[in-house]
């Protein structure tokens, strides 16, 4: 199979960003090859940096913080100001992603500190910024007794 045939394969299943096709096929032909066929491949528009960008955004909506997002992408390859541009919509639906993920898990207000250390933490994890992070558990603008 040639490195062409291989790389078409794997983008036929999914979106890839440039550095982790370009990973995926290092065994497949020498680096000036690899290098040209992804140029080619972004040429014809096969192969976007910005579509993988948005593909991970999409289906890590409602579940994950711009946060983690960034950090996901960046291990990706994907240049940040690609990044940049593509998670300013999921930095505006951080606090509503919030606040679903807290209500799914906890749907109380937290009784001690304890508590709300440990909330903190399961939303710090989950990739959200540490205002809204401080602003879901705090409960502000959202009222506890739904």
């Amino acid at each position: 199979m040639t490195a062409r045939a291989r790389a078409l394969n794997l983008l036929a299943r999914r979106e890839h960003s440039r550095a982790e096709l370009a990973r995926k096929l290092a065994g497949h032909g020498d680096d000036d090859e690899i290098a040209a066929l992804l140029d080619d491949l972004e040429r014809e528009n096969l192969l976007s940096d910005r579509r993988y960008a948005e593909a991970l955004a999409h289906s890590r909506a409602g579940r994950h913080g711009s946060v983690r997002l960034k950090a996901e992408l960046r291990e990706k390859g994907v240049a940040d100001a690609v990044a940049t541009e593509v998670l300013a919509d999921a930095r505006a639906a951080d606090i509503d992603a919030a606040r679903a993920v807290w209500r799914k898990k906890f749907d109380r207000a937290p009784a001690d500190a304890a508590e709300r250390a440990r909330q903190m933490r399961f939303l710090a994890a989950r990739g959200f910024p540490a205002e809204v992070v401080r602003r879901v558990v705090a409960g502000a603008g959202d009222d506890w007794e739904r």
